[in-house]
């Protein structure tokens, strides 16, 4: 299914925290892969200042039914003196989206890219995650023409921002992932770029990143690129899974489409500082549409 985020932030339950119901999908249907591409599209303007910015393109997977989020409804209060919110890694729900990441390197790298699948962690630190390393490392075996390698969460974060362009697929812990998830959609221009999909081995899931931007709505001025480059991953998920090659096509020539309407420079969306708005995004990616095989 599509699916546009949550985002009511004054509804909350009686504990604090916000109602969340893109949370319980992946829950309830073990949609335990969160996809999250990142490229640069050519003809707007990147928030980093080294041309090499222009050659970012690459995906963060991040698990999406355990880690520190394994908590939620189930935090240990005691009294009003203090908290505990437990981090939950297991062999099985590392192993799959080890495997899910390991995968989608080799796809890539058959389209072109280096093949280096990188796990995220806090190894030096935690057990938990030590232990995710470990299991990461063991399903790579099966993988020998991709690098795997391993980096801590915060190096991570700095060479996001120092030189993103060196990576290309990264697999990491729910938290870790929904930070991280964000900084990096930063570094092609905002939310509004970021298309992401919720991925499970029978099921899946796709929405534009941003949530719903209640702030904005009813003004024309929601960048619709996240939407179109999310429907174009579903397109691309159902011609995998079903063997439909159309399907896949049809994705590419989406993805090619709103690549060709930025690039002739004539469209800047609010968030960059200009006034292209839905509408005008999208007329011009169904004219990109038109033109494109």
């Amino acid at each position: 299914m599509l699916f546009g985020a949550g985002g009511l932030p004054e509804v909350r339950h009686a504990d604090g925290t916000e109602i969340a119901p893109q949370l319980d999908l992946r829950m309830h249907f073990a949609l335990y892969a969160g996809v999250r591409p990142i490229r640069a599209l050519k003809g707007l303007p990147c928030p980093l200042s080294s041309p090499r910015a222009a050659e970012i393109d690459f995906v963060l997977v991040r698990e999406q039914t355990e880690g520190l989020f394994f908590a939620r409804g189930n935090s240990d209060v005691r009294g009003d003196e203090e908290v505990r919110d437990t981090m939950r890694i297991t062999r099985a729900g590392t192993a799959r989206v080890a495997d899910f990441a390991l995968r989608l390197g080799a796809r890539r790298k058959a389209r072109g890219r280096p093949g280096r699948v990188t796990c995220v962690d806090k190894a030096n630190v935690f057990t938990s995650m030590a232990f995710f390393r470990k299991v990461f490392g063991e399903r790579a075996r099966a993988f020998p023409e991709l690098q795997a390698d391993s980096a801590y969460v915060d190096a991570t974060a700095l060479n996001l921002v120092m030189k993103p362009w060196t990576f290309d697929v990264m697999v990491t812990e729910n938290m870790f992932g929904d930070i991280l998830s964000d900084l990096t959609a930063a570094l092609v221009g905002g939310m509004g770029m970021a298309p992401s999909a919720d991925i499970g081995d029978r099921r899946a899931l796709f929405q534009p990143a941003h949530g719903s931007a209640p702030d904005i709505a009813g003004q024309g001025k929601a960048n619709p690129t996240a939407m179109l480059l999310s429907a174009a991953m579903m397109l691309d998920w159902l011609g995998e899974k079903q063997g439909e090659e159309k399907l896949v096509a049809a994705a590419a020539r989406l993805e090619r489409a709103v690549e060709r309407a930025f690039d002739g420079k004539k469209l800047l969306p609010f968030e960059f500082g200009g006034s292209s708005g839905t509408a005008d995004i999208t007329r011009a990616v169904i004219a990109a549409l038109g033109r494109t095989v």
